[in-house]
């Protein structure tokens, strides 16, 4: 309710949009002059929102625009916007307004054409991962990237990836399993297609040729190499339907291809699903497994289903590890055009990983324009153990400068005090960070227009919200007299109803008797003076322009 009744406070706000083409004074306010071009944006604004001609008076208009601007001035006067409500208030709406301008995401269109052909064509890779945490320090990584890179250059001297993944990899799945038996897979991650890995691992893969081993890349898991196998075009996703025999032995054989032989000889597939099925979980489906893409199911299943060339079509019997099956293509799901997938893929990249490059794009663009200056002497606090512990007094030195603003080591201290999960050089990165971002914020209104405002529009909304409050809608609830008198002066204008039974539109008259009683009384109290010439200019401009 109160942002609704703050937006209709907002409808007489100076928009400073765009560069102003007549600074020529049209009013002065206690010594404070307002452009033509400031009422013409305004006016200009809400025009077609007027219905009426009598409503769209220039004259009227200006009047109503003077009003408001007394308003803001009086709360301003009365300190209003010093309010611990108002100044929250206000905090929380900066860092809402302020979010998109903390993101660069112009590198979305050029990425989408990317992922498009990510989804369009699936590609087969096998690697080798030596972990490292992502708070591993530069001597560790260094190590761990001179040691993948070496184990590159063994198989491109002549060992096999295979046996050098079996060797050295720490995925475990590359070797085998001795107490469960499993097989490991050498490194080989079969086929996948576009978010199905994290964001650097399908870079690395899809800029490598096929054929080629990439140099070492980095992830939150560690250093990687990979090798590429394969590409070719996906085929999109499928419906399909199952029926499951567990029993792996001769006996589930003879039982699968009975229900075959039914399929043949044209007994509906739902029929012999209900009576046979031992998936509890499709059995009450049909068999239905949903829709999925390639790479979903295992292996066998998948070759089963992808190969089937017509909706309706059913394999023949087959075995997994899950027992005996015959899958029914219910429908086909073929990739779309780029134009059609657009939208979905575009949505895609904003919910994954990859807006963490946005933020990085805007730090990188800050550091270029900013001038930074870090304190090497001020950075040794980095080396002492017991940096968390450091009294106050002892950390006056500058840290480092951002353009003038000084940022004191004390500052940095506070910061990491509760973060002890990482190495203080990873926190002083993020603390450095943090502090650029900061500094932009708090000069946003210096450099982004639209920002500064919008901004100055909520800041002067809120506060004629509360001053309204006080001076309106407070008063007008709790004074019954002055309710009751205004209501026995006025008695021919509501035909003699009581006022129990008007009460609700004698209130709203109320209020705006006192409205403008308050508006007479700041105009008494205010020194305004309209420039006479440039008002008949402007009628003029708006008569001739109809």
């Amino acid at each position: 309710m109160k942002t609704k009744l703050l937006y209709i406070f907002l409808f007489f706000l100076v928009f400073n949009l765009k560069a102003q083409n007549d600074h020529k004074t049209l009013v002065v306010i206690n010594g404070e002059k307002i452009s033509v071009s400031d009422f013409k944006r305004v006016y200009e604004k809400n025009l077609d929102a007027i219905e009426t001609n009598e409503s769209k008076d220039v004259s009227k208009n200006l009047d109503l625009f003077i009003n408001y601007k007394l308003k803001v001035a009086e709360a301003y006067d009365l300190k209003l916007d010093t309010l611990p409500s108002y100044i929250n208030e206000i905090e929380n709406h900066k860092n809402q307004l302020s979010a998109p301008y903390l993101k660069d995401t112009s590198f979305i269109a050029p990425l989408l054409k990317d992922i498009y052909f990510r989804t369009k064509n699936r590609i087969k890779v096998k690697h080798i991962l030596l972990r490292l945490p992502v708070t591993a320090t530069p001597k560790d990584t260094l190590a761990t990237y001179n040691k993948i890179l070496a184990l590159r250059d063994t198989i491109l001297k002549g060992k096999s990836f295979e046996e050098v993944a079996v060797a050295y990899s720490e995925d475990l799945s590359a070797q085998d399993d001795k107490e469960t038996g499993r097989i490991g897979n050498k490194g080989n991650l079969g086929f996948f297609d576009a978010f199905k890995m994290v964001a650097p691992f399908e870079d690395a893969a899809y800029q490598t040729k096929v054929g080629e081993i990439s140099l070492p890349f980095r992830t939150n898991f560690g250093y990687h190499i990979l090798k590429v196998d394969a590409i070719k075009p996906s085929k999109g996703e499928v419906e399909a339907a199952h029926i499951l025999i567990r029993d792996t032995t001769n006996v589930g054989k003879r039982k699968i291809d009975t229900i075959y032989n039914l399929l043949v000889n044209k007994e509906p597939f739902s029929n012999l699903v209900s009576k046979y099925s031992e998936d509890p979980g499709s059995k009450v489906n049909g068999g239905s497994l949903g829709k999925f893409s390639e790479g979903r199911m295992v292996k066998a299943f998948n070759d089963q289903v992808f190969n089937l060339q017509n909706e309706g079509d059913f394999s023949k019997p087959f075995k997994t590890r899950f027992g005996w099956h015959i899958v029914k293509l219910t429908k086909k799901y073929p990739i779309r055009t780029f134009e059609e997938m657009e939208s979905e893929l575009r949505n895609k990249v904003k919910r994954s990983a990859r807006m963490l490059l946005s933020e990085k794009a805007v730090l990188d663009k800050l550091k270029k324009m900013y001038v930074i200056t870090e304190s090497e002497s001020a950075k040794k606090i980095l080396n002492k153990k017991n940096i968390r512990d450091l009294k106050r007094d002892s950390l006056q030195q500058t840290l480092f400068t951002i353009q003038n603003k000084e940022v004191l080591q004390y500052l940095f201290v506070d910061y990491n005090k509760n973060r002890r999960h990482k190495p203080i050089f990873v926190l002083y990165e993020e603390f450095l960070n943090k502090e650029i971002l900061n500094y932009y914020k708090e000069n946003l209104a210096l450099s982004e227009p639209d920002y500064a405002n919008t901004l100055k529009e909520y800041q002067d909304g809120l506060l004629l919200f509360e001053l309204m409050q006080q001076k309106i809608w407070n008063k007008s609830a709790e004074d019954n007299n002055g309710l009751e008198k205004y209501y026995n002066d006025n008695k021919k204008k509501y035909l003699h109803k009581e006022l129990d039974e008007i009460k609700g539109k004698v209130m709203n008259d109320y209020q705006e008797f006192l409205e403008q009683e308050w508006v007479a009384e700041l105009r008494k109290k205010n020194v305004v003076q309209i420039q006479k010439r440039q008002l008949k200019k402007l009628i003029k401009y708006y008569q001739n322009n109809k």
